[in-house]
């Protein structure tokens, strides 16, 4: 008799060892499966994320430069207010240049 409690000790070891392996094993699994979750919604997150960010950094492209006809325009007619200016100041100091230069070139100085 006692050699057959001992193998039923035994056994009943040997079933609770095999029991806390399955639930080792399924909290194992159990883990690996919330990690590969977490893992999933974190690449959804970051590719929400870098679609925010590509859409925000394409709209502030789009109004900094805005249309390119009406930067051009706006660039054509302040080089065109620049040219008058200084066809202005062109026309109000060539004659005294002139008479700046003919007075250098009749002058005899000795």
């Amino acid at each position: 008799m006692e050699s057959f409690r001992g193998q039923g000790g035994i056994q009943t070891l040997l079933s609770a060892e095999q029991e806390a392996q399955h639930i080792v094993s399924k909290a194992r699994n159990s883990k690996l499966a919330r990690l590969k979750q977490a893992k999933d919604e974190a690449e959804r997150d970051v590719a929400l994320y870098r679609s925010n960010m590509e859409s925000e950094f394409q709209k502030k492209i789009f109004e900094s430069s805005g249309s390119s006809g009406d930067t051009l325009k706006r660039l054509e007619e302040e080089t065109e207010m620049k040219i008058q200016n200084l066809k202005q100041s062109a026309s109000r100091v060539s004659k005294d240049a002139v008479d700046m230069l003919v007075n250098c070139i009749t002058t005899i100085r000795n």
